[in-house]
């Protein structure tokens, strides 16, 4: 084996015994990795992502809406048949317990059809996303919840895609849904959500919204209603591959010439959102459920203009989402100076608990991208300085007296919500001082033979060079001012 240790053996037929025990060959140390498409995160990077978490917690809070967890595994009949053709073949499976091929016969084995094997050794799989594990959640608890049901989740999901910029195996989603509501007032307040979240982020962004009716009424417009599902699929990839490309995917997928020209004018329709829709009015005039798409993106337009949004909003006719619960509005944002792929998107659904069943129960809810949001933020250098800073004070530890000295003042400054640590060893003040430097700790407090006979402390602000002499009640007060 390459990389062993190789322990020649005797070429006698009767080898000479040996006084000692032979030592078994040394095995190849693996190098230590991870996965593709995941990730370690440092403090650093945990201290930002938590800022994200805590930006995107608080709005949902804000507004209402409750928390719940649910496990990073299902069922993979919960899972399966949700997403659409694309989204199912992303789905990470899991290996039965035990023998997972005890149970597979010869026909279905050699038959080496992926799907029917793995449909004979996996029953569960980890989570796509978080909604459908939401709509379960729901049909499964729902005698103790009250509708309409506003919960949030912030959890991780994995797809097994491949990894690129942006683009992840396994990463965390930050969901806001309401559940037993028609309401459009509750598409008005995700748009309000996503505009309040970026503003906190201090990320410029626009809103882009569709309704999947809309797209219904152009499947009949073209005369190939039964196609929806490969229309949508197709024009999502607009803005990735261009016009050109989804023209002729449309034309692999089975539409006519004659469709797919009466189609590209309106996915190029110009003009305001009010005039964009006047004129889907006229196209779809004979498409009663096109005509429905159009009346509710009015009304979710009127109910935004009351408490007008900071961020752009802007009605995308290319915009599909692939995924094929949504049956309603469909929304998805874009971050403005950064090139980016969706941070942010979500829209109306409305039998996704039917399937488990719990019938005739609409839903609406959001998603926004923690992962790369976080990119977006490290491009802009959008995160505020303080968001790195895990530890505000640093005690130097000069020996026993200095740091018995230092202790009951550390207790006081934590119990006044200031983080603060003692380096643990009296080694040089230049190697604590470095400690601190590195750690982008703001505060040094130093308490030598001269501050214990006077009953003070020096505090040396790491950025400012500034240092001032202090008692035990000053210190949390001067570090949070400084801040």
């Amino acid at each position: 084996m390459t990389g062993a240790k190789h322990n020649p053996q005797p070429t006698t037929n009767n080898p000479q015994p040996t006084t000692h025990n032979p030592q078994p060959a040394i095995m190849a140390k693996e190098k230590p990795g991870i996965p593709k498409g995941t990730r370690d995160f440092n403090p650093l990077e945990v201290s930002r992502r938590e800022y994200i978490f805590s930006a995107i917690k608080k709005v949902f809070q804000r507004h209402a809406f409750m928390p719940i967890e649910t496990p990073s595994m299902e069922m993979l009949s919960t899972l399966m048949g949700k997403y659409g053709e694309e989204g199912d073949r992303l789905i990470f499976r899991i290996l039965n317990s035990g023998d997972f091929v005890a149970g597979i016969d010869d026909e279905n084995w050699n038959s080496r059809e992926a799907s029917r094997l793995s449909a004979l050794i996996t029953e569960k799989a980890l989570r796509y996303d978080l909604t459908v594990p939401f709509a379960r959640y729901v049909v499964q608890h729902q005698h103790h919840i009250t509708f309409p049901f506003k919960r949030y989740q912030i959890q991780p999901v994995w797809r097994a895609d491949r990894p690129q910029k942006g683009r992840y195996r396994e990463f965390f989603q930050c969901d806001a849904d309401v559940i037993g509501s028609n309401s459009l007032v509750n598409e008005a307040e995700f748009l309000q959500v996503i505009d309040e979240v970026f503003d906190e982020l201090k990320i410029r962004v626009v809103i882009k919204i569709n309704n999947r009716k809309i797209l219904s009424g152009l499947a009949e417009y073209i005369g190939f209603k039964d196609k929806l599902i490969d229309i949508t699929t197709a024009i999502d990839k607009m803005e990735k591959i261009g016009l050109e490309n989804v023209s002729a995917e449309l034309r692999d997928r089975g539409l006519s010439v004659d469709a797919i020209e009466k189609l590209t004018p309106v996915l190029q329709l110009s003009g305001s959102d009010q005039q964009k829709l006047d004129v889907l009015t006229g196209i779809l005039k004979d498409s009663s459920v096109g005509i429905k798409g159009i009346s509710e993106l009015r009304e979710v337009f009127n109910l935004v203009s009351i408490t007008p949004l900071n961020c752009n909003l802007e009605l995308d006719l290319t915009l599909a989402r692939g995924l094929n619960y949504y049956t309603g509005a469909i929304i998805e944002v874009k971050a403005l100076d950064v090139l980016f792929g969706s941070i942010c998107g979500g829209g109306r659904y409305d039998d996704l608990t039917g399937i488990f069943g719990l019938p005739d129960v609409s839903g609406v809810g959001i998603s926004f991208g923690a992962d790369r949001i976080y990119d977006v933020l490290n491009e802009l250098s959008g995160f505020p300085a303080s968001s790195g800073t895990l530890s505000q004070l640093l005690a130097i530890n000069f020996g026993p007296q200095e740091m018995t000295y230092c202790l009951p003042v550390l207790t006081k400054l934590r119990n006044e919500g200031i983080r603060c640590e003692l380096y643990p060893d009296a080694v040089k003040m230049k190697k604590q001082m470095q400690y601190a430097d590195k750690n982008n700790i703001p505060f040094v407090l130093v308490a030598g033979a001269s501050e214990m006979e006077k009953g003070v402390f020096s505090l040396k602000n790491m950025r400012t060079g500034d240092q001032m002499i202090l008692g035990a009640d000053a210190i949390a007060s001067a570090v949070r001012k400084a801040e």
